[in-house]
């Protein structure tokens, strides 16, 4: 039997634990695009291109160039619809999401924006009402620990979070709780703006 156990679930987490977290934690549907490039043009390929980040006054657009001939990926860091993760919808309205992408390209990649699209994917955020992340205690367990909120970014900072609450768990008596990251500072209603 486990000592203390971590629930770190993702979109599930507010599933798994709908009276504590609930809609503290709204998981979102984010689509990405893939669009092929011309052959031989390595403008928008690794070395030339990097990976890029466009905050655009506030209304963020990002990318990877083409990398393993996968295609130009670009996506709008903007809040997507709810989503569930156990029903996991097709894609259906990416196509008209898609003309809000050519446009950028249009702006910001001209030598794109009539680029064939191969493909698009999707991502499930699941947000925080504030955009912080949860790590902290279940309230009524001590040896629980609940981390999620990671509104899209969670894979870069998966290693720092799992350090964190092993901290917490190694040594709790010299643990302390980052006020932003606690259950009590996640609210019902959604403030987050996109990061």
């Amino acid at each position: 039997m486990a000592q203390n156990a971590v629930y770190a679930c993702g979109a599930w987490l507010p599933k798994v634990f709908p009276k504590i977290i609930g809609s503290r934690i709204l998981p979102t549907r984010q689509i990405v695009y893939f669009f092929g490039t011309k052959a031989g043009d390595t403008r928008f390929s690794p070395p030339t291109l990097p990976v890029w980040a466009d905050f655009n006054g506030g209304d963020i657009f990002y990318g990877i160039p083409d990398i393993d001939s996968r295609g130009f990926k670009i996506a709008h860091d903007a809040h997507g619809p709810a989503f569930d993760p156990d029903l996991r919808e097709p894609l259906g309205s990416h196509r008209s999401l898609e003309q809000n992408i050519r446009s950028y390209l249009q702006r910001r990649f001209p030598d794109l924006a009539d680029a064939p699209l191969l493909g698009v994917r999707f991502c499930q955020y699941e947000n925080s009402s504030n955009g912080d992340y949860l790590i902290d205690r279940h309230p009524q367990l001590e040896n629980v620990w609940l981390a999620g909120g990671r509104s899209g970014h969670g894979f870069k900072n998966g290693p720092a979070v799992g350090a964190r609450i092993a901290a917490g768990i190694l040594s709790p008596d010299t643990y302390t709780q980052e006020p932003r990251f606690s259950l009590a500072t996640k609210d019902k209603k959604h403030m987050r703006t996109v990061i």
